[in-house]
This record gives structure tokens, C-alpha cells and sequence, in this order.
């Protein structure tokens, strides 16, 4: 079977995809939209989803071969099923109706940004301030409050917000998830200035903007239990490690460290040999962690061990990077070179899965509680009326 699937996408690109120009066939530049809406109609983009929801019903194992045809030539748009964080709740929570009317628009182009960090809720989520107030005609919601630390806000057409809806439970009970049209006027976007001169991150000030009631993902007042399956799907794939590196190691080669380190004559060195076998030993070990998590997900919806493989995966990127900047030397400080700018890419990305998904820190409290089974840390906050809790 899986010879059978190779033969057709290998056809099927050699019809659509210009490999040396990067783009589609028979046109002067790339258009991302056209592109994505080509690869989603022929079931590449998610693969694993059924038919009926823009899939082929195929086997982990028999995806694996699309992805490889795909990554070989360059060609964009595998993987939605994977990485989309956005499409993938909605497969998975949404209303059938709800999956009708943005599956097909989110696959195909938009960005989904998540609305769920505030000032005041940033490791405690549960926390949330942001209001969602039902009109009385009960279509659509009336949405006030900030968000903070939000990527990708500018482009994005709609986001996943994490918002406060009834006010009289428990801080876990009163809060519903939305997917939340961006392009509004009651919406306004500030990026955040970093001391680099980009702007990653922003905040996102929402003012009697609208949501409609049928956005709801999962159940009303049932939002905690939605945004766990989010959460687990995100810390899922940062758990893969999965990089966009300017010159990552091609599909079939070795891995990009030990290419580094036989590019620059490293490898004669009996230490850094073993730092590098131990570093892709990590790496396999932890992907075998996130077929468990993968299983677990399937079955329950969630998986604890998707924390476990998060701060894993954490540790293994710091690891790689301090091993490239051993291998590099002092070239590395100087960003001159494509592999000292993929060298402090990994840097920066080790950083962002210590703290994007929730930190390091709230990982090992998860796994402790939730792996281990030791005992829960104390929240008194936990079981009183969220209007009684005190905003810091």
C-alpha cells in the first residue's frame, strides 16, 4: 500500500510542484493560499482525517510517506493534521456544523492565534479574566478583556480564546473556548517591541467585540476541559521538536548536528562524539514518548505525557545548542554564517519550549501530579466563586 500512496504523490507533485523555483507549477511567484487549497483538496494536507473532512483515512505509517515526498521536493502544505493547531481542535471538539463552516477555511490559509495569556493569567490559565457575555437574544457574545504574549495576532484571521463565562463557579467551571474571529472592529492588536527590534509577540485588546454562539468549541461553560485537548495537541508537537532551520538536514541524511560537526572537522574530538550520540539518543527516546502520548491522545482526548515530552524536549534543544556553539567556537557570536544563524535559531527555540505550552516549571508540577501521582499543590482559590477571587 504504501508503494502505491509514494507513486501517486510522487506523480501528483511532479504535476503541481516547481522544485527549483519553490511554487506551483506554471506560475511566476508562490501564492499560499492557491497552493494550500490544491494540497488540501487532494487529501495531502491531512491525511490521517477521514474523507469527509478533507482526509485520505490513511495510517500513520502511510502518511509518513506523503511527508517525505513532500519535504524531498520542498513543497509546503503537509502536515495541517499535525501542526494546525487551530484546524486540529475544531476535528476534534467542534460541532459537525462548526467543521463545515471553518475546517475547509482555516486549512486553507488562515493563521489561528491563540488568545489565552492575560497580565494576570499567564501559568494559571484557570485564571482567566477576559469576559464573554451572552446577548439576550442569545446568538452571539459580547467579548471584553487583554490578552498578552500572543503570537502571530497581526495575520491572524481568527484565534482560540480562553474566556470567563460565568462568574458565580469555580475558577475551572465558569470558562468557555471559542474560536474567535480577529478581523473586527472591537479588536486591537499591539505588538510587543523587543530589545532585538522584532515584534513576536503581542497584546490583544478585545473591546465589546463579537463571537458567535455557534464558535463555541466543545461545550458552553465546559471550556477547561476543551482547552486540555488544545493544550495537549500543542505540547504534542513542541515536543516533536519539529524547527524551520535555514538549512535543516535533508530527508534521508544524517542529522543536522552530526552534519554540523562533520562540516567543520569536529568529529575526531572523543568527547563531542559522545555529547552528539547522546543528544540523538535523547531525541529518539523522546520520540518514542510521543507515540505514547500520540496513543493516549487517540483514546482519552489527552495526555499528561505530552508535559513529559515538552520539558524533554526542552532539555534536548538547550542540550543541541550549547553542542553546536561547542562545535562552531567563536564564530558563533558573530551571525555571519547560515549555520552560526541556524546555531542561535536553536538557542532561541530551546528558550521559547521552556516557556511557550506552559513553562518548564509548570510542566514538572503536571507530571508530578498527574505521572507520579504525588500530591497536588495547594491553590486555595480553587473551589471558591471565581467573582470572589481577588484580581492580582
Amino acid at each position: 500500500m504504501s508503494e502505491i500512496i509514494k507513486a501517486q504523490v510522487e506523480d501528483w507533485l511532479d504535476k503541481h510542484w516547481d522544485s527549483l523555483n519553490d511554487r506551483e507549477v506554471g506560475t511566476d511567484t508562490y501564492n499560499e493560499k492557491r497552493w494550500l487549497t490544491k494540497v488540501v483538496d487532494a487529501g495531502y494536507a491531512t491525511p490521517t482525517w477521514p474523507k469527509k473532512w478533507h482526509g485520505l483515512d490513511l495510517s500513520a505509517r502511510e502518511t509518513r510517506v506523503i511527508e517525505k515526498a513532500f519535504q524531498r521536493r520542498g513543497a509546503k502544505g503537509w502536515g495541517r493534521d499535525r501542526f494546525h493547531l487551530g484546524a486540529i481542535t475544531i476535528f476534534k471538539l467542534g460541532s459537525n456544523a462548526l467543521k463545515k463552516e471553518l475546517l475547509y477555511v482555516l486549512l486553507t490559509g488562515p493563521i489561528c492565534c491563540l488568545l489565552y495569556s492575560e497580565p494576570g493569567a499567564g501559568s494559571d490559565l484557570a485564571g482567566v479574566r477576559t469576559r464573554a457575555v451572552k446577548k439576550d437574544e442569545g446568538d452571539e457574545f459580547v467579548v471584553n478583556g487583554q490578552k498578552v504574549w500572543t503570537s502571530n495576532a497581526v495575520e491572524a484571521e481568527y484565534g482560540m480564546l480562553l474566556s470567563r463565562t460565568d462568574m458565580d463557579v469555580a475558577k475551572h467551571q465558569g470558562i468557555t473556548f471559542f474560536i474567535f474571529p480577529m478581523k473586527q472592529a472591537g479588536v486591537q492588536v499591539r505588538p510587543i517591541n523587543q530589545i532585538t527590534g522584532e515584534s513576536e509577540f503581542n497584546e490583544v485588546f478585545m473591546t465589546d467585540a463579537r463571537v458567535p454562539a455557534r464558535f463555541i468549541i466543545g461545550k458552553f461553560n465546559q471550556g477547561w476541559k476543551s482547552f486540555q485537548t488544545a493544550i495537549a495537541s500543542e505540547r504534542l508537537i513542541m515536543g516533536q521538536g519539529i524547527t524551520a532551520r535555514l538549512g535543516g538536514a535533508a530527508v534521508g541524511k544524517a542529522p543536522a548536528l552530526l552534519q554540523l560537526a562533520d562540516k567543520h572537522d569536529a568529529l575526531q574530538d572523543p568527547v563531542l562524539r559522545q555529547d552528539i550520540a547522546q543528544a540523538l539518543a535523547y531525541r529518539q527516546l523522546n520520540a518514542l514518548n510521543m507515540l505514547r502520548a500520540k496513543e493516549e491522545m487517540i483514546k482519552n482526548g489527552a495526555s499528561s505525557l505530552s508535559s513529559l515530552g515538552k520539558l524533554a524536549m526542552s532539555r534536548i534543544q538547550h542540550g543541541e545548542a550549547r553542542i553546536s556553539a561547542k562545535i562552531l567556537g567563536p564564530q558563533v557570536l558573530l551571525n555571519e554564517t547560515e549555520d552560526a544563524l541556524n546555531a542561535n535559531f536553536d538557542g532561541a527555540k530551546a528558550y521559547m519550549n521552556s516557556i511557550g505550552g506552559g513553562t518548564d516549571q509548570i510542566q514538572r508540577n503536571i507530571i508530578a501530579e498527574r505521572v507520579l501521582g504525588l500530591p497536588k499543590s495547594a491553590d486555595v482559590s480553587r473551589n471558591i466563586p471565581f467573582k470572589d477571587i481577588k484580581s492580582r
